[in-house]
């Protein structure tokens, strides 16, 4: 979307009666194909412009959005989101971001935008690639499909402080599920990857066959017994126990109250050989971008150092409530306020991989998928469904399912052991983690 226009709605906007405005242009085009047994099964494309303006009155706010750009329909959100503003309750801390906050000057090269746009027919057959090798597999019996997509954005920032900012990315992915059966079952694998830059997927080849390995690796589960166990969490979902971390450190949640972590600023949290960075600038990252959604400078961070929390994350509200400065974390759509989220998560690895880690342990879980996870945000009471392998003298012993884990993420924190494992596969990433003792429900 041409910064001109949302220059535009902005002036508009002040003309209109808003004492200041931020406007936000969004367009983007996409095209997945998936394949199912062999044949195609769907090909969807979607092609979208969005406008989205946050316009403030004294310390009112209002945020509007719509598709329709013409110059009718943006003098009727401009209208619509100042007669809000004025209706709106107040805001103490409601405004645009500090200006000297805000990234001017030349801005990171990140190298987020691969201009190749492939074809169906290029998608298409990653797919069925993907899905004849997993297919393939020893024990596979069928198939849950496969995909191939790509997309590609552009976001525009443009606000009355003087602010221009214009962020571009592109994103390739690929996908497949393979289903195994023996006469004790069927068990399903997946596997998948997704990049911004094309050349950056592994061949669809390998894609399918470890989907197939995996499924036909959980034939046969098992039900134990509840008891206490050193339990692993596979690299490959280990980061998902960093989403507690985050929501537990997020500015607002910290200036409600509600965090089972907001006494823990400047305090070992974590086990002292663990460090938790955040990356807005990793060259062609799944989360990185050359500035928050306030326009703000971001930077890399360390969140977590040597098992010590080191800051929350703020945007320019949350900040102003608890009388600091944004870190750069603002995070917005087109409609609503800025939240807070992190870009590329990294929780540094250690020095065994994951058979090391076995053997240190001896016996236990090693959870492989997670599911309908809970978490007490007050006091970080956390379970989670999970199913994966037992192990036993450091080795897999025979798959298991229908377990639940649990324990205090205060004390889970204190004592994770990272392997040497980590893999980029997405915008929060993380070697496996060793749980020295939790909690396991079985039959």
């Amino acid at each position: 979307m041409d910064e001109n226009l949302l220059n535009d709605v902005v002036a508009a906007a002040l003309k209109a009666g808003a004492d200041a405005a931020e406007a936000v242009g969004a367009e983007r085009r996409s095209l997945s194909v998936n394949v199912r047994e062999g044949e195609l099964e769907e090909v969807e494309r979607e092609e979208s412009r969005d406008l989205g303006l946050r316009v403030f009155v004294g310390r009112r706010q209002a945020t509007v959005s719509g598709s329709d750009i013409s110059s009718e329909a943006r003098a009727k959100l401009v209208e619509r989101a100042v007669a809000m503003a004025r209706l709106a309750p107040e805001d103490p801390y409601a405004s645009l971001a500090d200006p000297d906050a805000l990234a001017r000057g030349d801005l990171p090269e990140l190298d987020l935008y691969d201009p190749t746009e492939p074809t169906p027919e290029a998608l298409e057959e990653r797919a069925r690639i993907a899905e004849a090798a997993a297919r393939a597999q020893p024990k596979v019996t069928n198939s849950d499909g496969a995909s191939g997509s790509w997309s590609s954005s552009r976001w525009v920032l443009v606000t009355s402080d003087g602010f221009t900012g214009v962020h571009r990315a592109s994103g390739f992915s690929i996908g497949a599920s393979a289903i195994a059966g023996d006469e004790g079952g069927m068990e399903t694998g997946y596997d998948g990857r997704s990049a911004r830059w094309e050349s950056d997927l592994p061949p669809p080849e390998s894609l399918g066959a470890e989907a197939g390995r995996r499924a036909a690796a959980r034939l046969g589960a098992r039900k134990i017994a509840s008891t206490t166990a050193p339990v692993i969490f596979e690299n490959r979902l280990a980061a998902s126990l960093m989403s507690p971390l985050i929501g537990a450190i997020s500015g607002p949640a910290i200036a409600r109250g509600t965090s089972f972590l907001k006494d823990k600023l400047g305090q070992q949290v974590f086990a002292e050989r663990i460090t938790i960075t955040d990356d807005p600038h990793k060259r062609r990252g799944l989360g990185s971008s050359p500035f928050d959604d306030e326009g703000v400078r971001n930077e890399r961070r360390e969140l977590v150092d040597a098992g010590v929390l080191t800051t929350w994350l703020l945007n320019t509200s949350s900040a102003r409530q608890l009388g600091l400065k944004t870190t750069g974390h603002a995070s917005r759509g087109l409609a609503g306020p800025s939240g807070v989220s992190p870009s590329n998560l990294t929780l540094q690895p250690g020095d065994k991989d994951l058979n090391g880690l076995m053997k240190d342990a001896g016996s236990g879980l090693l959870v492989t998928s997670m599911f309908g996870p809970s978490l007490n945000g007050n006091t970080g009471d956390w379970s989670v469904g999970c199913s994966g392998f037992w192990f036993e003298n450091g080795e897999i012993a025979y798959p298991v399912n229908e377990i639940t884990v649990a324990g205090n993420l205060l004390d889970v924190y204190g004592r994770l052991v990272p392997g040497s494992d980590l893999e980029f596969r997405g915008a929060s990433n993380a070697p496996s983690l060793l749980v020295d003792n939790l909690a396991i429900a079985g039959r």
